[in-house]
């Protein structure tokens, strides 16, 4: 049995895998046209969130049985269509939740403080002490919407500095919200109250432009708005209408990455708005637990399914 791996990802899952008698073979950047070529004499891909994996991708993968992705979320898998292919499809869910919400937190501060807007001026030549006053988080209400693994780490941390705390999900997670002291909340009570809102859900049909004009004016004035889930949840288009009366966004995901719309370009180069390229998972820690989670996973299914 033969594995192909398309991306780059830690060292330690060639060698697990390995260890076990499974051949690697490491194609990094690959292009598509060229993985369909090859795929074919492949047992199980290895792949982040670069291509998409459709049913052109498997039908071509005529030996497929596994499809990993080295992450959390399968928005770039065509799971249905695996299922009825009979391929399994893992990834890593867990891994990186601790780093994910430390950059959640990481982005607060940074907007509440305007640290990358004081940054770039002090390196430009400027000393614009007195100009940007920032706001503190502490005492202030965060609005976790989505509080699953991620966001009730976010809480929890927020919990840690004096934030109060709201949550919105479309499940009963009332008694974990309680355990923080906090409130299980209409999605657009928890818009209106928060001072910040931190968005963790995963991308559906259900959550594409989640938060969309209608609910973007719902938003305080002054409110912080983070997102480190997937950028389609926000109406961009309608997001850049409602920057001038917010205190500022933080962004680590966007519907194109990298960007390339007009309304988008101007979204992120605006001094109100923070943006990090997808690295919500990208510390070493989280990539050495993905590398353990997915291939534990892989070994589960191959010792089920015998291959």
């Amino acid at each position: 049995m033969s594995t192909l791996i398309i991306d780059n990802v830690d060292p330690l899952i060639k060698e697990r895998l390995e260890q076990v008698g499974i051949k690697v073979d490491l194609r990094p950047g690959i292009p598509r046209e060229e993985l369909i070529k090859i795929i074919k004499d492949y047992s199980v891909l290895i792949f982040r969130g670069r291509l998409k994996i459709d049913r052109e991708v498997m039908d071509a993968g005529i030996n497929l049985k596994i499809l990993a992705r080295y992450g959390v979320g399968l928005d770039n898998v065509d799971v249905d269509y695996a299922i009825k292919r009979g391929i399994a499809v893992v990834s890593a869910p867990h891994a990186p939740t601790q780093s994910v919400a430390e950059l959640t937190l990481c982005l607060m501060l940074a907007v509440a403080r305007r640290i990358p807007l004081l940054d770039a001026k002090v390196k430009g030549g400027e000393w614009p002490k007195g100009r940007y006053v920032g706001v503190e988080l502490g005492g202030k209400t965060l609005g976790v919407v989505g509080f699953g693994r991620i966001g009730r780490a976010v809480a929890h941390i927020a919990r840690g500095i004096g934030m109060k705390i709201l949550a919105a999900d479309v499940i009963d997670v009332s008694m974990e919200v309680e355990k923080l002291g906090g409130r299980q909340v209409p999605l657009e009570h928890l818009l209106r109250e928060s001072d910040v809102v931190t968005i963790h859900v995963a991308l559906t049909p259900e959550t594409y432009k989640l938060l969309n004009a209608e609910r973007l004016a719902l938003l305080r004035d002054n409110a912080i708005l983070i997102n480190t889930s997937r950028g389609e949840v926000i109406d961009h288009e309608a997001l850049l209408q409602h920057l001038d009366r917010l205190w500022g966004v933080g962004l680590d995901v966007l519907p194109e990455e990298p960007p390339k719309s007009p309304h988008l370009k101007k979204l992120i180069t605006h001094e109100k708005v923070v943006v990090t390229p997808h690295v919500g998972s990208e510390t070493r820690e989280a990539m050495r637990r993905l590398a353990e989670e997915l291939v534990s996973n892989i070994e589960e299914v191959i010792s089920r399914i015998k291959l």
